[in-house]
Formats: C-alpha cells, sequence, structure tokens
C-alpha cells in the first residue's frame, strides 16, 4: 500500500497560473500581429487563479526569481479540494455554433476564405 501512495504522489499535473481572463471577438483574434496588445479587465494587484486540471485550488501572486517568473501561494484549498483537482474531468461538449458547425470546421472555413 506504501508503494502505490509513493507512485500516487509521484505524479505529474498540469498546473496553470491564470493572469485574467476575457471574451473577444474571433474577428480581433485573427487582425493580430506580433506586438498587438489587448487588456485584461484585471487589477495588476488582484490575485491570480492557481488551477490544476483546469480546476481552481488557491490563489497567488506573481513574483521575480531571477530571470524568470513565479507564484507566492497567498490561499490554498484544503487537500480534499485539492485531490478532486486531480481526478478525471467530466466530458465537455465540443463547441458547435448557431449554423450547427463545429470550432474544427469553423477554423478550416476560416483558414479556406469562407467566412
Amino acid at each position: 500500500m506504501k508503494t502505490d501512495l509513493k507512485s500516487i504522489l509521484a505524479l505529474e499535473v498540469p498546473l496553470v497560473v491564470v493572469l485574467g481572463e476575457r471574451t473577444i471577438a474571433l474577428r480581433d483574434v485573427i487582425s493580430w500581429v506580433p506586438g498587438s496588445i489587448f487588456e485584461i479587465p484585471k487589477s495588476a494587484e488582484e490575485d491570480l487563479d492557481i488551477r490544476i486540471n483546469d480546476r481552481a485550488i488557491g490563489l497567488g501572486s506573481a513574483v521575480k526569481i531571477g530571470e524568470n517568473f513565479g507564484i507566492r501561494v497567498n490561499y490554498i484549498g484544503n487537500p480534499k479540494q485539492r485531490i478532486l483537482a486531480m481526478g478525471e474531468q467530466p466530458p465537455q461538449d465540443d463547441f458547435v455554433d448557431e449554423s450547427g458547425m463545429s470550432a474544427d470546421e469553423i477554423a478550416m472555413a476560416l483558414l479556406e476564405g469562407q467566412l
């Protein structure tokens, strides 16, 4: 049993720190070029979301570590929340717009100049 727990604790999981989120029109994304700037509606002083498997488990603030960024953990959920975040994600439905086109079909139509 101890060996199983050691193996489980050695597993690697995706860690994501979210700077901010916003909704943006696809036409704006398509017009981006290197050097484009867009605003994120979040104050620089606000905590950043810390996520495991795309599930929030805590909050932190950005810090500089040498030439790299790091995160100082300001709040972390209880162990049960963190363990649940590492579990299997429920399947998500594929995006389909009002016309019935999937995200892949929309992307292909855009690339082929059909939209």
